[in-house]
């Protein structure tokens, strides 16, 4: 059965023939090296201590996996002289790479762990990271790094679960792979995944609905209403509280994701963060068929202002990401309308208490 499976290596060359496509395949390698390692760190669990120096910080558990997983990416890709630079979520400022390694053509963005505060009940966990394009002649500044999500040539995550799996795109459709543990090998087990059309599910934090803008209630009153009314059909709602795993159940299987611009953190236009997490899941998305969006614009448009901005996310299937989009046009041009259920008529006591 493995003679027939194609390899990550194998599928790399394929897809990245061309002038710059050996080096862009070469650095995929290098992140799947990382992401094996990272693997094998958190398929231990309450079983992994060796953690060296990090043992001995006052960090909290999770926070000693990040902290290890970030050096991990960085140890394994710094070497190769296929990097320019690297950005995380764990890293206030950009890692420039060593004098003493080649410089490179590309910048890796990257979420080392995410999910990590579950790790103490075994929850999901995953890596996500981005790929962009770099002049190697020049040390990478800062703004180098603040590239919107449509500059990406290459995107991926990986998800730490029963079987470790690594999703990615170069620009050509998006692939899952599963890690063979037994001889070490990503084999290519979901080739050409495509969000589908019918599935009815929807992955939203309920728990912060009474901090929504009115579209998103909307849309979601609309779906727990189901069969009932205007939708006339009934959607599961659910939340993993992991991002990765969340989204790779949308790609596999439909539906929508959406982490939505609320009014819990003010500060903030929303949770995800769009360089580390936002853009390399929106890409996969949209390779896939699918459509990822603010709620108000492309999410792939979004020029990045700064290394850890947050942006609110909606990706999924195309036709429910435009409705959800069309709900924030009406409600910003007052154009939408107060919301009557058909199961009230005009003789009901009751009545519409907000205007959406």
């Amino acid at each position: 059965m493995y003679l027939r499976r194609t390899t990550l290596s194998k599928f790399l060359i394929e897809q990245t023939r061309g002038t710059d496509g050996a080096s862009l395949s070469a650095l995929l390698v290098d992140v799947a090296a990382a992401i094996k390692a990272i693997a094998a760190m958190t398929a231990k669990g309450a079983l992994g201590g060796d953690w060296g120096d990090f043992e001995q910080s006052e960090l909290p558990s999770e926070r000693k996996l990040d902290a290890l997983a970030n050096e991990t990416v960085l140890r394994y890709c710094e070497w190769g002289g296929l990097l320019a630079g690297m950005a995380s979520e764990e890293m206030e400022q950009p890692y420039l790479i060593p004098d003493e390694f080649e410089r490179g053509p590309y910048l890796l963005m990257f979420d080392p762990l995410h999910g990590s505060s579950s790790a103490d009940v075994n929850g999901l966990l995953g890596t996500t990271f981005a790929v962009l394009r770099h002049d190697r002649r020049a040390k990478p500044q800062l703004e180098n790094f603040l590239q919107p999500g449509k500059a990406q040539v290459a995107a991926g995550y990986a998800l730490y679960g029963p079987s470790t799996m690594l999703v990615l795109t170069v620009g050509k459709g998006t692939h899952g792979f599963t890690l063979d543990r037994e001889t070490g090998n990503f084999l290519l087990t979901h080739p050409d995944l495509h969000v589908s059309d019918g599935i009815d599910e929807l992955a939203i934090n309920t728990t912060n609905e009474r901090f929504w803008e009115p579209p998103v209630e909307r849309y979601v009153r609309e779906c727990r209403a189901g069969c009932s009314d205007v939708r006339s059909r009934d959607f599961k709602i659910r939340w993993i509280g992991s991002t990765v795993a969340q989204v790779h159940r949308i790609l596999v299987r439909g539906g929508v994701y959406m982490y939505p611009r609320d009014s819990k953190e003010p500060n903030h236009h929303g949770r995800l963060r769009l360089m580390f997490e936002a853009n390399p899941l929106a890409m996969l998305i949209e390779q896939a068929g699918g459509r990822a969006s603010t709620g108000r614009a492309s999410l792939l448009d979004v020029q990045p202002e700064s290394l850890h901005q947050r942006t609110p996310a909606i990706l999924g299937t195309a036709g429910e990401v435009e409705r959800i989009e069309r709900y924030h046009r009406d409600y910003d041009t007052g154009e939408d309308k107060p919301y009557v259920s058909p199961l009230f008529n005009e003789r009901s006591l009751f009545r519409p208490a907000v205007r959406l």
